[in-house]
């Protein structure tokens, strides 16, 4: 008998932390999705806490002063670019080999920091490494829209 009132007592109390979690979860419905975010955010490096509304470091090509992009004036970056693609940072050429706005090959991608396709990569991005190229070769990567 004491074996089986010992199973009683244990049961009686798993019922009662469960009975405990759902008057719980039902006060405050939201609990659990919050505590998921806070493992989230915990395991993304993120603070959960205080000061979580802090904005993440920003890229080096998210950076500008509106008027010019690393000291290239975005009206010049605007011109090649509507010249190469239309302005449409998803452009790709017919054959594939020149990608994004500035219609990048894959190689000077890569040589202005670029990785993976220059078409899927942030317009910011695009304008950025384009800069970056037009400050080492002026208007050469661009022979007929330079």
């Amino acid at each position: 008998m004491p074996a089986r009132r010992s199973l009683i007592i244990a049961a009686v109390g798993i019922l009662s932390l469960s009975a405990g979690a759902t008057v719980a979860a039902a006060a405050d419905p939201l609990a659990h999705d919050r505590e998921r975010m806070q493992r989230l955010a915990t395991m993304e490096g993120q603070s959960a806490g205080v000061g979580a509304d802090r904005e993440r470091p920003r890229p080096e090509w998210a950076a500008s002063d509106g008027a010019t992009v690393t000291g290239v004036p975005r009206d010049t970056l605007e011109a090649i670019a509507a010249c190469e693609s239309g302005g449409d940072p998803r452009s790709v050429s017919s054959d594939g080999s020149y990608r994004g706005k500035y219609q990048f090959d894959t190689g000077t991608w890569a040589s202005v920091g670029g990785t993976g396709d220059p078409a899927q990569a942030p317009e910011a991005e695009q304008d950025y490494r384009a800069a970056l190229l037009y400050e080492r070769a002026g208007t050469s990567p661009w022979p007929v829209c330079g």
